[in-house]
């Protein structure tokens, strides 16, 4: 099984006698699982059961369901709103009052915007709105299976990037372990090289640098972060290998792997290992952008 992506678009088409109709979906990141519906007046009726469709496909993402109706002409009629005539007539009358203009006609104001309104489908008594919004709703799930498969075929491309990314933190983890097996002796030969410029030609004891440097190879022993970081990348391959919504879990994933990199660098004594914590600081960036796509 592989990842799952948040990101997809579908579109479905839909008849019912005389009505036509396109569902557009489509769905980007998103904590959770957020359904916004778009649809024209008089169809909300069917939301209550498009939002159970989109919870029985999906678990997150942000997704934009719209319904775009596309009546034939002998389905649409003309009526006037009773509220936007009423208003008409009172302004035109006042008007006339008020400038001893003569009245509007009846023309005019019919031809006021909003007077008279184009219904875009005839009214439906009850049987037959439950047969129009079960064939929406049943375009509907094709368009989310669609939108599915998409986010599918999305999240294939993302699990192989993401291989990639986990790879190159693998790879930087391992060579940041050979960099800090040399830092004991690294610090050794600094502490006697300070050592010499403050003190000249005044032994030191071996003991007591020895002490030195154990103390400070300890303050810079990186191995309990190294050691993390190569758990973490176990399990990151086991989540992706998975792909059965760990999205939650690869962002959390991604954070722990950034904690153990923030350690390594603020330990390092040496330039190159910081160099090398550094560049696996970017690594982990990009697989945790990449996490945050995943369902």
């Amino acid at each position: 099984m592989s990842l799952v992506s948040m990101t997809g678009f579908a579109e479905a088409p839909g008849a019912h006698g005389t009505l036509r109709w396109r569902w557009e979906v489509k769905s980007v990141n998103g904590r959770g699982l957020d359904l916004r519906l778009r649809m024209p007046p008089g169809f909300d009726s069917v939301e209550p059961a498009a939002r159970m469709l989109a919870t029985e496909r999906f678990r997150r993402g942000n997704i934009q369901a719209t319904l775009n109706i596309e009546p034939q002409e002998s389905a649409r009629g003309l009526r006037i709103d009773p509220a936007a005539l009423s208003s008409a007539v009172r302004i035109a009358k006042e008007i006339a009052a008020e400038t001893g203009l003569a009245p509007a006609r009846v023309d005019g104001i019919l031809a006021l915007k909003g007077v008279i309104v184009q219904d875009d489908a005839i009214a439906l008594d009850a049987p037959a709105r439950a047969a129009r919004d079960a064939a929406i709703l049943e375009s509907l799930a094709y368009a989310f299976e669609a939108l599915r498969k998409a986010r599918g075929t999305e999240g294939a491309k993302l699990a192989h990037v993401m291989q990639g990314q986990v790879r190159d933190i693998a790879n930087l983890t391992e060579e940041a372990g050979r960099l800090a097996a040399s830092q004991p002796e690294a610090l050794r030969e600094r502490l006697q090289t300070q050592i010499k410029d403050l003190m000249g030609s005044v032994p030191v004891s071996e003991d007591r640098l020895a002490q030195e440097v154990a103390l400070l190879a300890a303050k810079a022993d990186v191995r309990e972060e190294l050691d993390r970081l190569i758990a973490h990348t176990q399990e990151a391959r086991a989540l992706i290998g998975s792909g059965d919504g760990v999205g939650r879990k690869l962002d959390f994933l991604a954070q722990e792997f950034n904690r153990e990199a923030n350690t390594l660098c603020s330990k390092s004594a040496d330039v190159v290992l910081t160099r090398v914590g550094l560049a696996l600081k970017a690594a982990i960036d990009q697989f945790r952008e990449q996490a945050q796509n995943v369902e």
